[in-house]
């Protein structure tokens, strides 16, 4: 009796106990899920701030900077002097004497021919992404582009303005940008027609993850995320204690 019943209990232990090759993947894989976006996220952090320290610290000299003191070099001085800086600045421009100075600074400006359409560009570029009003990119929408049964996202800005809307055919048009994949820095601009645009109910980070990661990670898939790492490490769990119950002793019989 006691070979039957170990014959007919074996073959099922060994089917449910993984192999130490599908264990050191499992937890491979729930490591990488754990540390992978970390470690990204640190690297673009750790490459802004040492772009802008790059960028501020040859504006300073020598005698002022902290690394001719101390034995290291402080990581980030540069953001923070750029920060202060910058807030300053905002703080002396919202002022009677800090406007009239950009006003001045503005009207030589705009008497140079080379340097005056850069900067109307970039001002209104900077105010219309920093702005609150509905110019800034805050509508996503999908239109049929390249060809028919093909559609794309695109971010929605404001109406042509009256001088582009007359040259336009007689319907109501908006302004859209297609960004490309995976460098949302480039795409296309482009006037469509408002009728041929169908806007969707989601945020424009969630638009930019979809176009950077070419549609692996879509809108409302955010949650699924926590479920398979817990997937993943249950899954460990399993395979950590399956060990343990081979190696149980079977209790013996009282006499």
């Amino acid at each position: 009796m006691t070979n039957d019943s170990t014959s007919t209990r074996a073959p099922g232990m060994v089917k449910s106990t993984p192999g130490f090759v599908s264990r050191i993947r499992t937890y491979f894989l729930t490591g990488l899920v754990v540390a992978g976006p970390v470690a990204v996220t640190l690297w673009l952090v750790w490459w802004f701030v040492t772009w802008v320290d790059g960028l501020v610290r040859p504006l300073f000299p020598m005698a002022y900077r902290p690394e001719t003191y101390l034995p290291v070099q402080i990581p980030g001085l540069g953001l923070i002097i750029a920060f202060v800086a910058l807030t300053l600045l905002g703080f002396l421009t919202a002022n009677l004497i800090g406007r009239r100075l950009v006003a001045f600074g503005e009207s030589i400006l705009s008497h140079m021919p080379v340097v005056r359409p850069i900067y109307r560009t970039a001002k209104q570029i900077f105010q219309t992404l920093f702005s609150k009003s509905e110019s800034s990119f805050r509508r996503v929408a999908l239109i049929e582009f390249p060809s028919p049964g093909m559609w794309s996202l695109v971010f929605l800005t404001q109406s042509p303005t009256e001088e582009i809307a007359g040259r336009l055919p007689a319907t109501e048009h908006v302004s859209a940008f297609m960004p490309c994949t995976p460098n949302p820095t480039t795409g296309f601009f482009f006037y469509v027609p408002k009728r041929e645009v169908i806007e969707l109910d989601i945020t424009v980070e969630q638009a930019m993850t979809v176009i950077m990661s070419a549609g692996i990670v879509q809108p409302g898939s955010e949650p699924h995320t926590q479920t398979q790492l817990a997937a993943l490490a249950h899954t460990a769990r399993v395979a950590q204690a399956a060990p343990k119950e081979t190696e149980k002793p079977e209790p013996t019989a009282a006499k």
